[in-house]
């Protein structure tokens, strides 16, 4: 009886153990969403683009990134053409972020351009 107990203790620590390194790591998500200027060239644009990538290489604390243009055909967008989407392991990672130098120099290159901005942050879950 001990025995089978014993088993059924570590066949259970076993499992709960592979079960919590198989579950994905929860990710802070920043979300930001740009509507430019219509004063604002191409040129000007790429400028943004290019200052708001270079931002991973510069803040340690940013654990992914990934960004693109709309191209839904809903035509929904009211206007926002550019969504980044910077992953955080941590409140504590995204609080090193926001005054960070880098981040307030991307800023900086941005505002001269910027229409309007939309940012959510939100704890991912699957």
């Amino acid at each position: 009886m001990k025995t089978l107990l014993l088993t059924i203790a570590l066949f259970s620590f076993t499992y709960m153990a592979n079960a919590q390194k198989n579950e994905p790591a929860k990710l802070l998500r920043h979300a930001v969403l740009f509507k430019f200027k219509d004063s604002s060239s191409p040129a000007d644009v790429k400028k943004v683009e290019e200052a708001f990538k270079a931002l991973p290489g510069q803040i340690k604390e940013i654990a992914d990134f990934e960004w693109g243009t709309n191209n839904s055909p809903e035509n929904l967008n009211q206007g926002f053409t550019h969504l980044f989407f910077v992953s955080f392991k941590t409140e504590k990672d995204r609080e090193v972020y926001l005054p960070h130098p880098a981040h307030k120099a991307f800023v900086s290159v941005l505002g001269p351009h910027l229409d309007k901005v939309l940012v959510l942050d939100y704890w991912a879950s699957k």
